[in-house]
């Protein structure tokens, strides 16, 4: 029977929308998992590695070899503060330094970049220090007032300034008490003297490789780590990555789940005309003996054997669809791309296999209901079996699938709850405007052609509903990935302009304030904001010491073994977003907790806490939980407090600027006059930041034309649903002797007013959901776009009368009789 169908061509359509479904899907997926591997392999860059060990001592040699055994590649550096000079005598200056020893090889991911000069091109380099040589930043030139190629001396041995170093890739923004960096070689630590028993020293040891090396590996390494080591990657130590990488991967997936929505609105709508036509051939089978329980077996084996086959061609097409997309790229997509995984694969054939048998059996239980009696009369009607719980069941399945395509359960459960909720709200919309209409269909005014549009769409009730609902729901997902490509694309720019800060200025000192603020005015740089910093050790929650012991997670015990840096201010920043509980309020003794140290430290609202500070203990009460914009580069706080708290407790004072690169000469000025000063460049950071960002934008644009054609697909199946009812129609009115011209007239009134309705509720579904995915998704505002209600109007009508056109022109040209003949 399944051949038979296909001959017939009553399965191409179901097949065709299968088959696009999951080529659509497998194409998106396969791009975004590579592309999103690629940015996880990138972001590597700012650790230095894709994975980190920090230790106050040298890693043993048997995990080195564990980890070369496994296929790694492994890199050292150690780091600890030491005073640098220059000059003798009484003209000798000294600077305290960060000092960091690297070998050959490093760094394993990114690239160091470094300049002959403070203010000189840079180049990246491969290298390390030469024996004898350092590489240094570029303002401990000015605070010690020498030159290239003079020497400074690091504990008992001088050294030569060979290069100035402009990006170090692993830095990192742990920019509090940081200064100046100083890199040697590895080799000449020893002659420094500067280590012995007892120094303060991070051990690190850089690790990179495949990316299933690298999870085998810390598998394992995770139930090895000695005391005191701990494991660092991009989504624990680099905080205002992880936010700019989470961003990009939800926007990637956003297109993705897109893309099976439309896929399953598609199978859904073919599906069902497949069972309308297939309504007189059960009757047949039904006189011949044919019990239901056959019936049914018979449609699901044969759903089942289509639903595989395209299944595995689409998965094929989609795989070869994105490598020729890649291709297309081109330049666009200028890194490597690293290979796909199964799991798209394996994703989109689960999802064909869903699609079909979620969508398409609930119909099949109408078929096994179908009276032999149709066979002589064609008036009985379609048969109403109960599927609801089987179409619930469907779409219960398929929000699972959309959450696993998320990987991201928030995104996954919004773009569900939004389709499916603005899905009741259309059919609603829509069922109570054509009860509306019901009064006017016996007008006796107007025109021919009016009053047949208006009975066309009253008595095909149910199917105008689900007209309408289909089309507004592919035109739905149109406009709302025409507002990912637009609207939240530049909403995540304006979140991470390319005017953000990229210099921090910290160890200002309270009487310094003003003056450096004067400074800042005089260079013409805008308004910047000056932060008061205190620090504090938490030492007491709801009256229960705290301490390391009481935490199974190292970066709870990290947090609670060191002082935080905490800050004091009347009004909230306005990079910051309350998300529980109310803001500091005048006069009392409260503190804002950031809502990822919140849930790390276990803390909630009403929690009493107590700080040491500098041997005077504050305790306060937490009233509310903040995001933070990271990739705002602004300066942020975990914890803030009312200034009543804060303000007599001793402090110093920090900002963010952006320096252009024509002002760069500005900082050393700043040092000279203010040696106290530690001036930290996060431009490396912010430039990664728009590169992530750049690299996502080009993706969605052209990811784009695959939601695209299967949007297009969507909405060809909704005009496709009522075809053989229109031609049966048209062809006993014009027998009835109306004209070419009323049943044009007529079908473009119609189409035009059910286009029109599901274009209004489109833009208005699309826009909600696209505000709610700002607002509870991407953490940024979104402004409001008149055109998109514009758009959906117009596109809605376009779309129906096109499609009604297309589908109903070869009947309007044929006689009535022939007509009626093939219905």
């Amino acid at each position: 029977m399944t051949t038979r169908d296909w001959r017939a061509g009553e399965l191409k359509l179901l097949g065709l929308a299968l088959v696009i479904a999951v080529a659509s899907v497998t194409s998106v997926g396969f791009l975004a998992d590579r592309i999103r591997l690629a940015l996880e392999r990138d972001a590597g860059q700012l650790l230095g590695a894709d994975l980190v060990i920090n230790a106050d001592a040298p890693v043993s040699q048997e995990l080195r070899e564990r980890a070369r055994a496994a296929g790694l590649t492994v890199a050292d550096t150690l780091q600890f503060p030491s005073m640098a000079s220059a000059g003798q005598g009484d003209a000798q200056r000294s600077q305290l330094a960060s000092l960091k020893a690297v070998a050959p090889g490093y760094p394993l991911r990114g690239n160091l970049r470094v300049a002959q000069a403070p203010d000189g091109a840079d180049q990246v380099t491969r290298d390390v220090p030469p024996p004898g040589k350092v590489w240094v930043d570029g303002q401990l030139l000015a605070l010690l007032d020498v030159k290239m190629g003079d020497s400074i001396v690091l504990g008992d041995k001088s050294f030569q300034i060979d290069r100035v170093i402009v990006i170090e890739p692993d830095k990192g923004m742990n920019f509090i008490n940081v200064a100046p960096r100083v890199m040697i070689r590895t080799d000449d630590v020893a002659a420094t003297g500067l280590i012995a028993f007892g120094s303060r020293v991070t051990y690190r040891t850089l690790i990179a490789g495949q990316p299933g090396d690298v999870r085998g590996f810390s598998s394992w390494l995770n139930d090895h780590l000695s005391r005191g080591q701990r494991v660092d990657s991009i989504e624990s130590g680099r905080p205002e990555m992880r936010q700019t990488i989470d961003r990009a991967q939800q926007f990637l997936s956003l297109v993705a789940l897109l893309a099976a929505l439309l896929a399953a609105v598609a199978v859904a709508l073919s599906a069902r005309r497949f069972t309308l036509r297939h309504i007189e051939s059960v009757a047949v089978m039904r006189c011949l003996g044919a019990t239901q329980s056959h019936l049914t077996r018979l449609f699901a084996v044969e759903f089942f054997i289509v639903a595989v086959v395209a299944a595995a061609v689409g998965s094929v097409i989609g795989y070869a669809a994105h490598e020729g997309l890649i291709l297309a790229l081109g330049g666009l997509i200028t890194a490597d791309l690293p290979p796909a995984s199964p799991l798209p694969a394996f994703q989109g054939f689960l999802a064909g296999v869903w699609l079909l048998l979620g969508f398409a059996l609930p119909p099949l239980a109408q078929l096994r209901h179908v009276p032999p009696v149709r066979v002589l009369r064609r008036d009985t009607g379609v048969p109403q079996a109960r599927t609801a719980l089987g179409y619930a069941l469907g779409a219960l399945g398929f929000c699972l699938l959309l959450v696993w395509f998320a990987r991201d359960l928030r995104l996954g459960l919004m773009i569900a709850g939004g389709f499916l909720g603005g899905f009741a709200v259309f059919a609603g919309v829509a069922w109570f405007g054509v009860r509306l209409l019901e009064p006017v269909r016996h007008w006796r005014h107007g025109s021919v052609a009016l009053r047949f549009a208006l009975a066309g769409v009253v008595r095909r009730r149910g199917a105008t509903v689900a007209q309408v609902c289909a089309l507004a729901i592919g035109l739905m997902a149109l406009l709302l990935l025409s507002i990912t490509r637009t609207d939240l694309v530049e909403g995540w720019r304006r979140s991470a302009p390319a005017d953000a800060p990229n210099r921090f200025v910290i160890n200002i000192q309270p009487e310094q304030r003003d003056l450096i603020a004067q400074r800042l005015k005089e260079a013409g740089l805008p308004q910047v904001d000056l932060y008061p910093m205190v620090r504090g050790r938490l030492i007491e929650v709801n009256g229960t010491p705290i301490g390391p012991d009481q935490f199974e997670d190292e970066r709870a015990k990290r947090l609670v073994d060191r002082e935080f840096n905490l800050s004091y201010m009347r009004d909230l920043p306005g990079h910051n977003r309350v998300e529980a509980g109310q803001w500091l309020a005048p006069g009392q003794a409260e503190v804002s907790m950031e809502t990822g140290i919140a849930k790390t430290l276990n803390l909630k609202l009403g929690d009493r806490l107590k700080y040491d500070i500098a041997g005077n203990i504050v305790d306060v009460k937490v009233t509310s939980l903040r995001a933070l914009d990271w990739d705002s580069m602004k300066v942020n706080f975990f914890a803030i407090m009312s200034p009543q708290v804060l303000e007599p407790m001793p402090q110093s004072w920090i900002t963010s600027i952006h320096l252009p690169e024509s002002k760069a000469g500005f900082t050393n000025a700043l040092i000279k006059e203010f040696p106290n000063l530690t001036i930290f460049d996060t431009g490396a950071i912010l430039r990664q930041v728009q590169s992530v960002l750049d690299q996502v934008i080009a993706a969605v644009q052209f990811l784009f034309l695959f939601t695209l054609a299967a949007g297009c697909l969507v909405l060809y199946a909704a005009l496709a649903s009522t075809r053989d009812e229109r031609v049966r129609e048209a062809g006993l009115l014009r027998a009835l002797g109306a004209t070419r011209r009323q049943l044009s007239m007529a079908q473009w009134l119609e189409l035009s007013a059910i286009g029109a309705l599901a274009g209004l509720l489109a833009s208005v579904g699309a826009t909600a959901v696209a505000w709610a995915l700002a607002r509870f998704v991407f953490n940024f505002a979104l402004s409001p776009n008149v055109w998109v209600g514009f758009a959906g109007l117009g596109i809605g009508i376009g779309c129906a009368v096109i499609g009604g056109w297309m589908g109903l022109r070869g009947v309007l040209r044929q006689p009535p009789l022939a007509t009626l003949r093939d219905a």
